[in-house]
């Protein structure tokens, strides 16, 4: 993000989906809905650009919920944003969505509107509801066409890595502008994403080749970001990423945000290192200080000699693959990424520093 620092920004639970890999209604953990005030989000802008202000970041909000456009304050804050020039990006589904609608977040400032492909046709209406597939293509359209960039982005299990392809194609002729996937961090009492470390690596060399095609495609306009950071580890091995020489020993040049330039805000004012790490709150965003927070809390998840595997690759300040990930398998947010398949890596020796 450069000179920006990312939060994403939960301001309310409510849906009218139920996705089967939902967060908030994982496990029916879910007794309530929370949704903000509209005093509340004003305090959150606040102590953001308190934040923002005292280590000389710019904010830059990704807002979602649940749909954040059910929230009956949600064009109040879109004109807060605005007065205050802060850009943003929108994480919602696609009913809600309109032309007008769109026109409107395109005046306040909307740079991004996120929706989701989890599948082809049949997999992705199991996942979210009947008729989600299509209105999800069809208002890609309707997001580029409002002049707000459009983003589809895919979450990985066992149930769908194999149809992960052909979302690309889906998402290619719909004329998405950006593109990516990341894995499902299991929750609760699951174990395990279902996805072997091989099958995964056999993955990323689909989509790499996917990805080569359709850059010297002409016709395509999308653009794919490789968030998973296990594409680190792969891009290594076929010779696309090479180790700068450069490079400063303690430095992290990319892998994951948690700790780093990232932290989420919950309904519940409930602050979280990552979203996506069970047990990573640090604080409360009405009760503490953001800027106290960032040192007296978050530092533990950057304390990046912890980790277990990682640790010891000398990919370490770009990759760290998933510790979401480990941690919603292992417990443990340092233990080895669950999907890492260095250990049968011709690139292991040559890596591995002990």
């Amino acid at each position: 993000m450069g000179q920006y620092f990312a939060f994403q920004w939960h301001i309310t639970e409510e849906c009218d989906q139920r996705c089967k890999h939902c967060y908030i209604f994982a496990e029916n953990t879910c007794k309530k809905l929370d949704s903000m005030t509209w005093n509340e989000m004003k305090t959150v802008v606040k102590n953001v650009e308190e934040f923002c202000n005292t280590y000389k970041r710019s904010p830059y909000f990704y807002i979602t919920g649940g749909d954040p456009i059910l929230h009956p304050d949600f064009w109040k804050l879109m004109g807060l944003l605005k007065k205050k020039e802060i850009p943003f990006t929108i994480l919602g589904n696609p009913f809600h969505l309109t032309d007008e609608i769109l026109i409107r977040l395109k005046k306040y400032g909307c740079d991004k509107y996120q929706l989701s492909i989890d599948g082809t046709r049949n997999t992705h209406d199991w996942f979210r509801k009947p008729g989600s597939f299509d209105e999800t293509v069809e208002k890609i359209g309707m997001i580029n066409n409002s002049g707000i960039t459009s983003v589809v982005m895919t979450t990985v299990s066992s149930v769908n890595i194999k149809e992960i392809p052909d979302i690309i194609d889906t998402v290619v002729k719909s004329k998405t502008d950006v593109f990516a996937f990341a894995r499902y961090v299991p929750t609760s009492n699951e174990k395990s994403t279902g996805i072997s470390p091989i099958e995964y690596r056999a993955l990323l060399e689909a989509c790499d080749k996917k990805y080569k095609k359709y850059r010297n495609d002409p016709e395509c306009v999308t653009y794919f970001t490789l968030k998973d950071h296990l594409w680190t580890l792969y891009q290594y091995e076929v010779g696309d990423f090479r180790i700068p020489e450069t490079a400063k020993e303690g430095m992290i040049y990319g892998g994951c945000n948690c700790g780093n330039c990232h932290i989420t805000i919950l309904p519940t004012g409930e602050v979280y290192a990552c979203r996506r790490v069970k047990d990573s709150r640090v604080g409360n965003v009405f009760k503490d200080r953001l800027k106290d927070l960032w040192i007296e809390k978050v530092e533990e998840y950057r304390d990046y000699s912890k980790f277990n595997k990682c640790s010891k690759c000398k990919l370490l300040a770009w990759c760290r693959g998933c510790p979401a990930v480990a941690k919603g398998t292992y417990g443990d947010f340092y233990a080895e990424d669950p999907q890492c398949w260095l250990e049968t890596s011709p690139c292991k020796d040559e890596l591995m520093t002990g």
